[in-house]
């Protein structure tokens, strides 16, 4: 088991622990409902320092990048992040990504990756066979900590640790500066909440006393320390795809909605031509939304069947939507099927649970 630079401070909270990709990780502390609840209208701060991150640096390196990712990183100037997936060569994806555009060193231009803790090895791997070329790769996973801090008063408790000023930060923007006394902080107007706020890097040794001034800054605002569990239920209720539940190896960016990350008309890269072959004649099966009109919650692998008991897809998240207090979930159903407003029904045991297919985001700001 792994464990964050942060996980006594959790244990010392009283979260409840379990194992995640290898990490002893905090799940919940108050419980999940209530945490999720502080995102959506206060403050949250999430530990993901399990995340892995990747320094692409020099000659080549966006010639590598352009060709491992979906997205056009030559799109990105220096302060700019996109979010990206890794499509291996057969339309499926190894996993997704941000890629940040970070300053030129040396007149050549350099890119921190960031990918799912699970696949650190995988994408590690999977770039390097890539890189033909020589181009300069450093793994910085275990050395390099994250903080999530997000929520809608995320920018007034930490505009009162630096003197970088958060509000000029555009969304999938960043800048590096001093935070909390600590120097070459990124600070990322990024997350995985919908609910805004920042995503901050610092080295390792530097997270137990990040993780203390932001606590202290955030009092004032109701600061919840917020664990996997709300995590998860904030980005299913914004649509956003996990990986190995909504996407993976045997599914297409084009099948999961993610067109728009990727650009087939930018050049060659690893199924491009599958791709735009896809965006040209359709595909027979698309990530869909949907609610249901009962209170069981629908969970990942279950049926999802027609009127007349047809299989039609597959359960790939649910869960009880905090904000909107009714089942969730998103599946892959037959393109005849995905259109919002349609009737499908979730198989849960011998019940059949009334659905239907709506529109994302499930939750919608004021």
């Amino acid at each position: 088991m792994k464990y964050t630079p942060l996980t006594q401070k959790h244990i010392d909270l009283g979260a409840k622990m379990a194992e995640f990709a290898g990490y002893n990780m905090p799940i919940s502390y108050a419980g999940i409902k209530e945490e999720h609840h502080a995102v959506r209208n206060g403050i949250g701060v999430f530990d993901v320092s399990h995340m892995g991150e990747f320094l692409v640096k020099g000659d080549g390196s966006t010639e590598l990048i352009q060709k491992v990712t979906s997205n056009n990183v030559t799109k990105l100037s220096p302060g700019e992040a996109q979010y990206s997936c890794l499509p291996n060569k057969d339309g499926g994806i190894v996993d997704d990504l941000l890629v940040y555009r970070l300053e030129d060193e040396n007149n050549a231009p350099s890119y921190l990756l960031v990918v799912n803790a699970s696949n650190i090895e995988k994408d590690w791997n999977w770039i390097s066979q890539h890189n033909v070329t020589g181009v300069s790769m450093e793994n910085i996973s275990d050395t390099c900590g994250l903080l999530a801090v997000q929520g809608p008063k995320a920018i007034d408790a930490l505009q009162t640790l630096t003197e970088v000023d958060l509000s000029s930060i555009k969304y999938y923007d960043f800048k590096v500066g001093t935070l909390a006394g600590i120097e070459n902080v990124i600070i990322s107007a990024t997350g995985y909440t919908g609910s805004g706020g920042f995503e901050l890097y610092v080295d390792n040794k530097e997270m137990p006393l990040l993780w203390d001034f932001i606590m202290k800054a955030g009092e004032p605002h109701g600061i919840q320390p917020t664990g996997l569990g709300a995590r998860d239920t904030l980005r299913l209720e914004m649509g956003y795809c996990l990986y190995g539940n909504d996407i993976d190896d045997t599914t297409s960016p084009i099948e999961a909605g993610l067109s728009w990350i990727t650009k087939v008309k930018k050049g060659d890269f690893n199924s491009q031509p599958l791709f735009a072959q896809q965006k040209a004649e359709g595909v027979s099966k698309k990530l869909v939304g949907f609610v249901i009109e009962d209170r069981r919650v629908p969970r990942h692998g279950y049926l999802i069947e027609d009127k007349d008991e047809n299989e039609i897809g597959v359960v790939t998240s649910g869960t009880q939507s905090p904000s909107l207090n009714i089942p969730i979930g998103m599946g892959y159903v037959k393109k005849e099927f995905a259109a919002a407003d349609t009737e499908i029904f979730i198989v849960a045991g011998k019940k059949r649970l009334k659905a239907k297919v709506v529109k994302l985001p499930f939750y919608k700001k004021d």
